[in-house]
Parts: structure tokens; sequence; C-alpha cells
């Protein structure tokens, strides 16, 4: 069974195992920024959500890592009238994970210039959305909380009443068709990874969760919460 607790911000930081939690984020993070390149950079379809920042890069002056950290502080700013708690993770994957897929951008390079470049495009498709899986368990068992949009999600299945997937299946239709309709890259990549991601978190999960020692009065046991962009 797993062990992730719902924690607070400041009992997170006080939960023990910090250097080697704080390490698992930073690195899963980064691991997610690569993910995120990837799909890019093979141009058969971006991941749910990086189909509406990759349209709104396309039509602002910005990078695509900058629209997507805009995009999370944005998220988190919906989290007000839910009642959703950031923690530790929660801020660093708004930040991080821009940062990290512009530097991934800047230096993977283009399969449309490699001979075989199909080959390629389909590796790279392959390897963004088992990497994808993995930097989430690593992040997600780190034990910081959950990622802007995860908690969106949740926050609202809360509100609402209605259930985890059925939400989550709205916020991804309607980040989607937007993106589609700014210029973001649709494709058979993208339904690849809705289709494969939740199984690959659940195959990783087990192996990434960081335990902590017993919980105290602030900590409770949490199910494990879904996959972020």
């Amino acid at each position: 069974m797993l062990k992730l607790r719902d924690l607070g911000p400041v009992a997170q930081l006080k939960a023990g195992r910090l250097p080697r939690r704080l390490a698992q984020l930073v690195f899963g993070l980064w691991l997610f920024g690569l993910s995120i390149a990837l799909l890019l950079v093979a141009n058969l379809g971006a991941m749910p959500w990086d189909v509406l920042h990759q349209g709104l890069a396309r039509n602002l002056p910005l990078s695509i890592g900058t629209v997507m950290i805009l995009t999370g502080l944005a998220v988190l700013l919906l989290w007000v009238p839910l009642r959703e708690t950031p923690g530790v993770g929660t801020i660093a994957n708004a930040v991080l994970i821009g940062l990290f897929t512009d530097v991934w951008l800047r230096v993977l390079p283009d399969p449309a210039g490699l001979p075989g470049d199909l080959v390629w495009r389909v590796a790279f498709v392959a390897a963004g959305i088992v990497l994808n899986g993995y930097a989430t368990a690593l992040y997600i068992g780190s034990q910081f909380g959950r990622g802007p949009r995860d908690g969106l999600m949740t926050g609202l299945a809360r509100v609402t009443g209605r259930s985890i997937g059925l939400v989550r299946t709205g916020i991804e239709v309607a980040v989607v068709a937007a993106g589609f309709l700014l210029g973001g890259v649709l494709g058979w990549a993208t339904l690849a990874f809705a289709l494969l991601i939740g199984p690959l978190v659940q195959v990783f999960l087990p192996y990434a969760v960081v335990e902590l020692p017993a919980a105290g009065p602030a900590a409770r046991g949490a199910p494990a919460p879904s996959a972020d962009d």
C-alpha cells in the first residue's frame, strides 16, 4: 500500500528525509521538462496541457517555458476560491518545469533534420511518455504536494461533487480545444499520452514513494494524486 500523506507546506518540510526528498523532487521536475521537450520537438502531438501552452506561445512573444510558468501561476489563483492549499512541490512544479523545458528545447536535436526522421520522432514520443510517467511518480513520491493542475482538478471535483475522472476529462478537453484553436499541435501522440500516462504512473509510483516517519497529528493518509501536464 502506498504511504502517501496529505501534508501542509510546513509539515512537508518537517516530515523527515528532507535532502533525499528535495533531490527527488527537483530531479523529477527536471525529467518532466525533458519529457515535455521530447514531445514538442517530435511535433506529433503535445501533452494535453502543452497543446494550450504551445498555442499561447505561438501567439505571444514568450517562450513556451515562460507560458507554462505563467499558466501554472494563473491556475494557482484558481485554488483560492477552491480552498486548496499549495505545498512546496506545488510552487516548484509551477516554476521549475517551465524553466527546465526551455533548457531542454535548446539542447535537444531537431529530429526532422536526422536520417530516418519519422523513426526518431516516434522514438522521441515514446521516450517522452515513459519519462513523464517516471517523472510524475518521482515528484508525487517526494511527498511535497500536488502540482497546480492536479490541485485544480481535485478542488473542482470536491466543490462540484463530480468524479475525478469526469473533471479531469472536462479540463483536458477544454485546454486541448483552446490550444488547438490557438495553433497548438494536436496529434496521435496527444491521445497516446492520455491513454498511457495513468498506467505508467501506477507502475512507477510504488518504487518512487519516499517513506516518512510515523504520521503526526497534521498528517493523514491520502490517495495518490493524478499525473500533472
